[in-house]
This record gives structure tokens, sequence and C-alpha cells, in this order.
């Protein structure tokens, strides 16, 4: 086989690949998750951009929709100043209360039961747990009529307490957290046994710091139920100084002269508030369903 050599007398160099060039549907993946996002957040901006708007100007142009549409030239705060001197700033007051007691509740209510589900073993305990998962894919709004005839028998209308029962017992916290405890080692128990450590103490000293993600995951759970409720509160806090944010946002869009920019001031802080929650601890929220699914 013959060989041909360069005049230098080297080896001419292998001939090179041609540039590999990128298909353009490789980037159709991201470009479709950016239209998708800004699709999303046009009418969340349209909302803020109102809120900072005089109430007669919010809806003013819409038929020529143009940059000045989502970009407001006479913000103002005027909205939110007169929004929380009147009802609304307790009403959002109590929705926090109200949460965060159902949060706080609602954990030791859940995990206290998932403990159980997971570590004790008894006659119909697989019983019990179907019963606690088809407990949260019944709709709350199916019961909340008949449930509010029961409180209001009870006295517990117009109260805070009949505003936070209803949300501490969450069928879907208890499975996220009862995951989590099964995949405790089951040596470390029978080592804190020996220690002379009660179930007391190993459900609080081993099992609730071993799940810190599976918590905050069920805690944004219940925040995120008892935050968006709109109906319980419709029925049990009638009195505007038990109502909670989202009854408040209902009555300023039902009266007779709609202030449209004090309506989507009130919708960005309801808004708001559970966003940045949400943000801060989604990765939490992550973590506690990839794990809940992996076992």
């Amino acid at each position: 086989m013959k060989t041909t050599n360069s005049p230098s007398g080297e080896a001419p160099a292998p001939p090179t690949a041609p540039p590999h060039r990128l298909s353009p549907l490789r980037h159709m993946p991201l470009l479709t998750a950016v239209v998708i996002g800004v699709l999303f957040a046009l009418p969340l901006l349209w909302v803020l951009t109102g809120s900072l708007r005089p109430g007669d100007k919010v809806l003013a142009g819409l038929d020529q929709v143009s940059w000045r549409t989502l970009i407001p030239t006479d913000a103002t705060l005027h909205n939110y100043v007169v929004l929380f001197q009147g009802d609304f700033g307790r009403s959002v007051l109590n929705s926090v209360g109200v949460a965060v007691a159902t949060v706080l509740l609602g954990l030791l209510l859940s995990a206290m039961a998932a403990f159980g589900l997971s570590v004790f073993q008894f006659r119909g305990r697989g019983v019990v747990f179907g019963v606690i998962l088809f407990s949260f894919m019944i709709p709350f709004d199916a019961i909340a009529i008949p449930l509010s005839d029961v409180f209001r028998d009870w006295g517990l209308q117009n109260t805070y307490t009949g505003l936070i029962l209803p949300g501490i017992g969450n069928g879907l916290a208890i499975f996220l957290l009862r995951q989590f405890f099964l995949a405790v080692p089951r040596e470390l128990v029978e080592a804190a046994k020996m220690d002379g450590l009660s179930w007391w103490g190993i459900f609080w000293k081993i099992y609730l710091p071993l799940s810190r993600p599976a918590l905050i995951g069920a805690g944004l759970t219940l925040f995120t139920f008892q935050w968006q409720s709109y109906m319980w509160p419709l029925l049990v806090g009638t009195e505007p100084s038990k109502q909670l944010g989202p009854i408040a946002l209902g009555t300023l869009q039902g009266q007779m002269v709609v202030d449209y920019g004090q309506v989507f001031a009130a919708a960005v802080v309801l808004t708001a508030i559970p966003l940045v929650v949400l943000l801060r601890l989604q990765r939490y929220f992550t973590q506690s369903i990839a794990g809940s699914g992996l076992k």
C-alpha cells in the first residue's frame, strides 16, 4: 500500500470532521418553557400593574394593548394605603394567624398519627391508613355545609377555633410523614429503647429531627389548604372581625361600585404572602415528595 508524503517529508494530517451543526430542535424545549413562563407571568404582571393605578384607569385602554398596559406611567401606592386603612388589614392578619396555628397544630397531630402508623404493629393498621388516604380524596366543599351545622351546634361559629379545627387533620400530610418515618432505621429505635428512652422521647428526639424535609413539606400542604380556603370561612366566620383574607377580597368585589385598583391590590397581597413562603421552602417540599415516592 502506497503512502504519499508531504513536500516536507511529514505524514499528511488526517482529514478533519466537518463542524457539528446544532439542530434548532434542540432549543425547542427551552423556548417552549420560556414562552409558557411568559404567558403565565403576563396576567400576574397585569394584576400588579393594575394595583399601582387609580381605580378608574385599571381597565382603561385595554382595547389598545401597548407597553403602557403592563408598565404604568402613573404608578401610585394609594390603593394599598386605602386598603389597609380599612378592615382588609385585619382580615390578612386573621388569615396569617389561622394559617400559622393550623400548621403548628396540624403538624403535631399529623406527625403523631404518622408515627403510630409507621412504628406500632396492631391489627387493622392497613385499614386505618387506607381510610386516611381516602379522606383526603374527598373534596372538603362536599362536607363543608353539614360540618358547619355541627360547628354551629357546638357554639364554634365566629370563633378562631372553628376556623382552625377542620384544617389540622390532613390525610396528605399524614401520608407524607408516614412515608418518611418508615425510612428511619429500626436499629435507632431499638438502641434508644435499650437506653431507656420512652416512645415519646423516640418520637421527639429521633423521628422529628430526621424528618425535617417531610415536616416542612407537610407544613406547606397545611398552609396552602388553609390559606386558599374560601367556603369554610364564609360559612363559619361571618362576623367582620373574624373574616379571613379571601372573604374580604370577595367583599370588595361584591360592592355596588367596584374599585378595581383596591381589588387588584388585595389580590397582590393575598398572592404575595404564600408565594414568598413557597419559594423559600419549595426545595424541602420537593424533597418530601421525592422521598415519599422513592419509599
